[in-house]
């Protein structure tokens, strides 16, 4: 058999697969939704994989960078990768659907509540459980404790956003109960808080004020979109609303950016005192506001897209597989750049990310990244399910391995 003969058996096995799903896929099932969730996903892998960059120390050990220390005008390219704004409208929008259900079916709010957090929770004490059993194993086979200190720090990272999340999901009811009476403008006062904050922060009185100020950003900086999802799918938002969420999130963008000279990059960049991320700043929510208000008008065109067997089968592999998609894509980089540091400098993965040469080898290095997440993923993917056949003690030891990696990734020990 030749390679195009092989070839084209491939693709037909995955077209025919793509058919099975497709024609499985229940009749009211919002594809919309589920592709925004799926595009919101595949932008956390990318954008770390393209924004994060190691150094190798005197010590052989690797050491975190960003590309944007070097070339700050990239920072428009996280406007687009930064898409947590989508991300926590969908799940506003999937929450209050799923709570609305449960109560129609007589279950009550903790029950639920309960179902969404063990759905969350797993895969993150799965990886955490697996992260701190490898460190003691990898350091005894020569790899130094400062990469993996560098490493856990890298995994960890994405899991605050489920931490967020979960604290977010509790409040659905809230949301619910405040879309019903505000409408849409249930979300404003996010908003003004945020505002607030920031010119407290950042005006004139910035000096005297305290550090922990920044973290009442936390939760209204991300409920901000949640509140919209939960909007949305009570129909209290529409496209008109939609419409003014994008010219004004893209007024209020370009403001904060010309005239209150905001950082531009959505990211933290090493050695910049101020960060628009953690916490989140109102220009964040400019750009959810603008994310959000596209999303929604693009809705029904997207729903049409993906009608479509050969796109729409992927969206339903990515949403099976999103927290293993997100706590793993850390580890699928550092599987290919911890072995290639005890080599030494390897352009695009181990090395200064100070160069155009650097960009194009990373660039090339994602599907590299892609292929391995993937490997990871099939085993790892257990984690999502219920853990039916996990022993009281097994549970008991998962939740001290990563309560212990909790420790060690936050530099506590």
């Amino acid at each position: 058999m030749t390679a195009t003969d092989t070839l084209r058996r491939g693709l037909r096995k995955a077209s025919a697969a793509a058919d099975t799903i497709d024609a499985k896929t229940p009749a009211h099932r919002d594809r919309a939704i589920d592709g925004l969730r799926a595009l919101a996903l595949l932008a956390v892998p990318t954008g770390h994989w393209l924004l994060g960059g190691f150094t190798l120390g005197p010590e052989g050990a690797l050491h975190n960078a960003s590309p944007l220390s070097a070339f700050g005008f990239l920072a428009p390219v996280s406007w687009i990768l930064q898409m947590l704004g989508v991300f926590f409208l969908v799940g506003g929008y999937a929450s209050a659907l799923s709570y609305r259900r449960s109560r129609s079916r007589g279950e009550s709010t903790g029950s639920w509540l309960r179902g969404r957090v063990a759905r969350l929770g797993r895969p993150v004490l799965g990886v955490t459980a697996v992260w701190a059993a490898l460190i003691p194993v990898l350091y005894a086979a020569g790899v130094p404790g400062t990469t993996l200190r560098t490493g856990s720090t890298l995994v960890i990272q994405p899991l605050w956003f489920v931490g967020v999340y979960t604290v977010i999901t509790a409040l659905t009811p809230v949301c619910l109960r405040a879309a019903e009476r505000l409408g849409a403008w249930a979300a404003a006062p996010l908003l003004g808080s945020v505002a607030v904050v920031d010119l407290l922060r950042y005006g004139p009185w910035g000096d005297a004020m305290p550090s922990w100020l920044s973290l009442l950003n936390v939760l209204p900086g991300w409920m901000f979109a949640y509140q919209l999802g939960v909007c949305w799918s009570e129909r209290k938002l529409g496209r008109r609303g939609a419409a003014l969420l994008l010219g004004g999130g893209a007024v209020l963008f370009a403001a904060l950016l010309l005239v209150f000279h905001y950082p531009a990059s959505m990211v933290g960049v090493p050695g910049e005192v101020r960060t628009n991320s953690h916490p989140p700043s109102l220009l964040v929510l400019a750009l959810a506001s603008v994310q959000c208000g596209a999303a929604i008008l693009l809705r029904d065109r997207l729903g049409r897209v993906l009608r479509r067997p050969a796109l729409w089968a992927p969206v339903v592999v990515i949403n099976l597989s999103a927290m293993t998609i997100l706590c793993w894509h850390q580890t699928a980089m550092l599987t290919a750049a911890v072995p290639a540091s005890l080599a030494g400098s390897v352009p695009g993965l181990v090395g200064a990310p100070d160069s155009f040469g650097w960009i194009a080898a990373r660039l090339a290095w994602l599907p590299v990244f892609a292929v391995v997440l993937v490997v990871i993923g099939r085993w790892a993917r257990g984690f999502e399910s219920p853990w039916t056949k996990a022993t009281g003690a097994v549970r008991a030891m998962a939740g001290l391995l990563a309560a212990g990696f909790a420790v060690f990734a936050l530099g506590l020990a």
